[in-house]
């Protein structure tokens, strides 16, 4: 069976190996999603933000820091979590679709594109960082 789907999702750990989740492909109003469900709550993601991510860090050519924060705080500069904000990004902004839960892109994308192949990411108990493969 296809890994990735709601019937059989990627199943994850957060970056510092502390919490599982998982995550998967849909279409939500006519757009490709990536869902990540962690315990109760369910996050949305543009799906473009995978190869949008991954341009960028082979661009970047190095470490980037995660800077994983809730879409309320703002996120540290220079980080992952800031670019997957940031107006200066592909999408023009947010990669989280839903409203009040877009943040936690620097916590919740870097395990699945490792999964993916396409990064390498450190798991340290704080201050993890990804790069391109």
């Amino acid at each position: 069976m296809e890994q990735g789907t709601k019937e059989n999702p990627w199943k994850l750990k957060t970056p510092p190996l502390t919490s599982d989740y998982e995550m998967y492909k849909d279409i939500k109003d006519g757009k490709e999603v990536i869902v990540c469900v962690v315990g109760k709550t369910t996050l949305l993601y543009d799906y473009r933000c995978l190869a949008d991510l991954h341009q960028m860090l082979t661009n970047h050519g190095d470490w980037m820091e995660l800077g994983s924060s809730d879409e309320q705080k703002p996120a540290k500069p220079g980080t992952v979590e800031a670019w997957g904000r940031s107006e200066d990004n592909p999408a023009g902004g947010w990669y989280g679709l839903k409203k009040g839960l877009r943040g936690r892109f620097g916590m919740y994308l870097p395990p699945l594109m490792e999964k993916l192949g396409l990064e390498e990411v450190t798991h340290d108990p704080k201050g993890n960082k990804m790069k391109a493969k």
